[in-house]
């Protein structure tokens, strides 16, 4: 049963394949969370906003769902949904978690009054199929829309219709 990100064996894969991650209760495992809406909630509308989100795992199951541990990063905000130009937007947010990962930073523990070297990872994603799409560059749609399947995806199609 998992109850928390921890308790999966991909949280357990990545302590045993980066050790010095791992040891380190502090480093930071985040979340990615992403999804396009209509702030006006008419579809007609020319408008896209689309969130992108921050979640912290490493917080216990009660409060890393919370709203105030939960970090905006960017707001995406154009006539249209950003699409497969997502990466143009996101391409700050990645050069920052690449310099998480590889260096890390200086941050203070106020609680154990010393400065340690904070490293952080994108543990996972959390998002719709279209944006799973755009976020991996996956192609979503057609006969091998399974990402974990690819070709051995399973289909049928309709009689009367195109899906």
């Amino acid at each position: 049963m998992v109850c928390h990100p921890a308790d999966c064996s991909q949280w357990k894969k990545i302590d045993r394949l980066h050790p010095d991650f791992g040891k380190e209760a502090r480093n930071l495992r985040l979340g990615l969370a992403s999804d396009g809406m209509d702030p006006y909630g008419n579809l007609s509308t020319q408008h896209s906003s689309c969130p992108v989100l921050l979640v912290i795992y490493n917080l216990p199951p009660w409060l890393y769902m919370k709203r105030k541990y939960i970090m905006l990063s960017m707001m995406i905000s154009s006539p249209r949904q950003p699409g497969n130009d997502i990466d143009v937007y996101l391409s700050p947010l990645i050069e920052d978690l690449t310099k998480l990962w590889d260096e890390g930073v200086l941050v203070f523990d106020g609680f154990r009054k010393e400065t340690f070297q904070m490293r952080a990872m994108l543990f996972c994603t959390i998002n719709d199929f279209p944006t799973y799409g755009n976020l991996s560059g996956h192609s979503v749609k057609d006969h091998h829309a399974c990402p974990i399947c690819e070709e051995d995806t399973s289909y049928i199609q309709l009689k009367h219709g195109r899906k």
